[in-house]
């Protein structure tokens, strides 16, 4: 087992007292220290934990956790996170709570907050919609606490909305990390995040947008491919090309699979719904025009199969950097002859990776968790040696 003081020196060495009774809403809100001080927080956790050592700072509380879409991994990793550092979970059903009766966001917020200490959203469906609401919540709670309505303001951890989704993009890249041995070895590495043919319709773009926002930080070329009309949010584009400048990487953009896969040491082809398309989707729903979302529904899976060859592939893989390019997935995938016809990768392809998928997505709830410490703890390094030397046992009886 590495030695904890690695990352506690490492800790040390960075600037990340803003993040104290802070929130995490974007990753390019974010400084270069203080997401090299939750990769940091997420490594010694893990390695606490795989030396048996209890990593619980709280006694009591809740995390509560709002999942407006479906989600497997996300959900479970943000229980395992908040149970990692000793809060119960609470789910806010919608359907089963007041908000039908037209309960606020700002009576809401405060209602389930009064021993919360950490709330998790997923809002990923309407544009101009999933941030907006955690920044409503953030506000609500934000003043319930200097209000004293709250013993304390929880923090606030994006789990994925219509922009970003940072604990899946920010455990992406730990993988990466970890893969190529360092963060030090990954300038120039070139990284392909791709559209790929999908049978399904209205795919967030957050995935997408998170890589080519987190991505491009750490000197990399990121190549961001897809079809004409798949476009990504214009604003998230520009992000990316000024994090590339100040970073010595590049950022570009083309309309061909074949090219953005070649030489490529880490490829990520995953659909997603067009830009101009998940607007219009949300004013449909604003409208609640079911007849216009249909409409727009059939046009978009007719679209989506005009780009069936947009597909990762066995021929593709061979092009990528000695053939053995990194293949990510945030899962799950839509997956040849498996899950589908036609999708996303090709079924020998899959399952070549399905052990590296898998190590890629056991590091969100160290993302995760990771988030939440750092919101709470103002002394971080600190706490995590007092754990280390507590010595505590996660597991009385091995």
């Amino acid at each position: 087992m590495e030695n904890l003081q690695k990352y506690i020196d490492k800790l040390n060495s960075l600037n990340f007292k803003d993040m104290y009774e802070g929130d995490f809403f974007l990753t390019w809100e974010k400084t270069d220290d203080e997401l090299s001080a939750v990769f940091a927080v997420a490594d010694a956790l893990r390695n606490l934990r795989e030396r048996n050592i209890s990593t619980k700072i709280f006694d009591s509380g809740l995390g509560i956790s709002l999942f407006r879409d479906n989600s497997t991994r996300t959900r479970f990793s943000f229980a395992s996170a908040c149970n990692l550092l000793g809060l119960e979970v609470q789910d806010l059903d919608e359907g089963k709570s007041q908000i039908a009766h037209g309960e606020t966001v700002r009576e809401t917020a405060n209602m389930i907050s009064f021993m919360a200490d950490v709330i998790g959203i997923r809002d990923d469906m309407y544009i101009g919609k999933g941030n907006a609401y955690m920044h409503q919540v953030v506000d609500a709670v934000t003043q319930g606490y200097r209000d004293g309505i709250l013993e304390q303001k929880p923090t606030l951890v994006n789990l994925q909305c219509d922009i970003d989704h940072p604990t899946q993009c920010m455990a992406d890249m730990l993988h990466i990390i970890h893969h190529f041995g360092g963060v030090e070895h990954l300038k120039g590495k070139k990284i392909a995040m791709t559209w790929a043919y999908s049978p399904s319709y209205g795919k967030p773009l957050s995935v997408p947008q998170g890589v080519i926002g987190l991505m491009t930080r750490f000197g990399m070329d990121v190549v961001l491919a897809h079809p004409e009309g798949y476009e990504v949010m214009p604003e998230v584009e520009a992000v990316a090309a000024a994090n590339a400048a100040k970073t010595g990487g590049s950022f570009a953009k083309t309309n061909s699979m074949a090219e953005a896969f070649r030489d490529a040491d880490i490829v990520y082809p995953k659909s997603w719904a067009p830009f101009a398309a998940m607007e219009e989707r949300t004013v449909l729903y604003g409208n609640g025009d079911t007849e216009g979302i249909k409409a727009l529904e059939k046009r978009l899976l007719a679209q989506n199969a005009q780009h069936k060859d947009w597909c990762c592939t066995e021929e593709l893989m061979k092009t990528t950097k000695d053939g053995k390019a990194l293949y990510l997935h945030c899962l799950p995938a839509d997956i040849n002859g498996v899950s589908c016809a036609d999708g996303e990768v090709e079924a020998s392809v899959f399952d070549r990776y399905r052990d590296p998928l898998y190590k890629e997505a056991s590091f969100k709830p160290y993302i995760i968790a990771a988030m939440i410490f750092l919101a709470k703890v103002k002394d971080p390094a600190a706490a995590l040696k007092a754990l280390e030397d507590r010595g505590a046992p996660r597991r009385l009886f091995l």
